[in-house]
């Protein structure tokens, strides 16, 4: 354990060295998500529609199973910092159990209120059946989806992260592939993106536990006589569960403002989709942030755990200039080639009219919103999630969506429908102070205290005065 290289190779090489497959395996990630969205908007545009209106239920349950894996993945990397094998397998063990149950819960929801779900965004007959079909097989098939989840942070819990982009991208190529056959040779259209993408899940679930059982030796998975440790369990949601009621806050505000667009702006439905394509879009800019996040929460966690406060704060200010650099770039992007990204999706002019302002204008909040993600992995990796949770509500809840509502009403009166995307950066700003004030506390109450190389720490120094 003390040769880990979590604990000893220089941070900068070791962020990179912990994030780039990361970062490349996110990257296939949500390149498949969009040759998903491509794929179903050559069926037509409604039909990209049910497959935007499912997002904030799909991606509650992928918060699900990611929220657990924070957890899972800091309190891993605390006991492996600590010399502690023992419990980094009962860890383990107790999170694949809990991927279990998120997939019996999601398969439940969705056969139950999917409908519901569905009829209270749009009342176009073709948008919802063909939503709840897409919706019911991606819950219902999610058991790879979240054993894969699992699996992959358990690699990179332990610093095997090219063993997990491995996985990963493994499942992205069988969905890219399958996809065509899917949806245009056996003609199943939106269903058949969902079988392409569970099917997908499925390889990449296999190959993440045989790496797990056959080259994870930090690790002994043994399932005989398994039986749920509790502790371990709230231990584990103490942590995780502050990123599970973010993503169920975006969902929540995904869900608002499709419903705003709907009513409020001039092109309804094809407003809400071009919302949904800058989604999309948006994956690549942030799936390399999130990626950078979570090869940094082990860093920060092991030598939280190792007791060494150099490389915990050399980690944390490296991957807010890292992250704030990419979301510079992915801005960049956006103002710069909109109508090419659009089009991709084989997007009208109406919906270029309307995607195109949008992208640009919520790009603006990119510059901000990098430094925010990096702060909060910092949280995670010391089990202080809440203060991410905290911010996620004032940001998407307490500022986002009212102030949508306000804008697109306003924008209504006085025939601007841009006006409504002016939403995010406005948020973003308000987040980063929030987010900022956070981590002063943060840094007060826990990283202050943790020895400097071994030196005494702040409270010790304040104690001996």
């Amino acid at each position: 354990m003390k040769d880990n290289k979590l604990g000893i190779m220089p941070i900068s090489k070791l962020i990179w060295n912990m994030s780039l497959p990361i970062i490349v395996s996110m990257l296939v990630q949500a390149l498949y998500n969009i040759v998903d969205s491509v794929f179903v908007s050559q069926v037509s545009e409604q039909a990209l529609t049910a497959v935007t209106l499912a997002f904030p239920a799909q991606n509650l349950m992928i918060g699900l199973a990611t929220g657990t894996a924070v957890g899972v993945n800091a309190l891993l990397g605390r006991a492996l910092g600590a010399g502690d094998g023992k419990r980094a397998d009962q860890v383990a063990i107790n999170g694949i159990f809990l991927a279990v149950v998120g997939f019996v819960l999601s398969a439940v929801l969705a056969l139950c209120f999917g409908g519901t779900f569905f009829r209270t965004q749009t009342d176009i007959d073709y948008i919802v059946d063909n939503g709840i079909t897409y919706l019911r097989i991606c819950c219902c098939a999610s058991l790879g989806m979240f054993c894969q989840i699992m699996f992959e942070r358990l690699l990179q819990g332990t610093g095997r992260s090219i063993l997990s982009m491995y996985t990963q991208g493994l499942g992205a190529i069988v969905n890219i592939v399958l996809d065509p056959i899917f949806i245009f040779v056996f003609k199943m259209g939106v269903a058949g993106a969902a079988v392409a993408t569970v099917i997908g899940q499925f390889c990449g679930c296999g190959l993440a536990l045989y790496m797990n059982l056959r080259k994870n030796h930090d690790l002994h998975l043994r399932f005989r006589g398994f039986r749920p440790d509790w502790k371990i369990v709230g231990n584990i949601y103490a942590i995780g569960l502050p990123s599970v009621v973010m993503v169920a806050i975006g969902s929540v505000m995904t869900f608002c403002m499709n419903k705003i667009l709907i009513t409020y702006h001039s092109a309804k439905e094809t407003a809400a989709t071009a919302f949904g394509i800058y989604f999309k879009l948006n994956s690549f800019v942030f799936m390399p942030v999130f990626g950078l996040n979570n090869g940094v929460v082990p860093i920060v966690a092991y030598n939280y755990g190792a007791q060494n406060r150099r490389r915990m704060m050399e980690t944390i200010k490296r991957s807010a200039i890292y992250a704030s650099c990419i979301m510079v770039l992915g801005m960049a992007i956006f103002w710069a080639i909109p109508g090419t990204l659009v089009s991709i999706f084989n997007a009208t002019e109406t919906m270029k009219q309307v995607a195109v302002p949008a992208l640009r204008i919520i790009s603006l909040s990119f510059c901000t919103a990098g430094a925010c993600i990096a702060l909060g992995s910092s949280f995670q990796a010391l089990g202080k999630s809440v203060y991410s949770m905290i911010t996620s509500i004032i940001r998407q809840l307490v500022f986002l969506v009212p102030i949508a509502y306000v804008l697109a009403r306003y924008g209504q009166s006085i025939g601007n429908d841009d006006l409504v995307w002016w939403c995010y950066p406005i948020a973003e700003i308000a987040s980063l102070g929030v987010t900022m004030l956070f981590f002063l506390r943060v840094y007060r109450t826990v990283i202050a205290k943790v020895p400097l190389d071994g030196a005494p720490s702040l409270e010790e120094l304040e104690e001996e005065q």
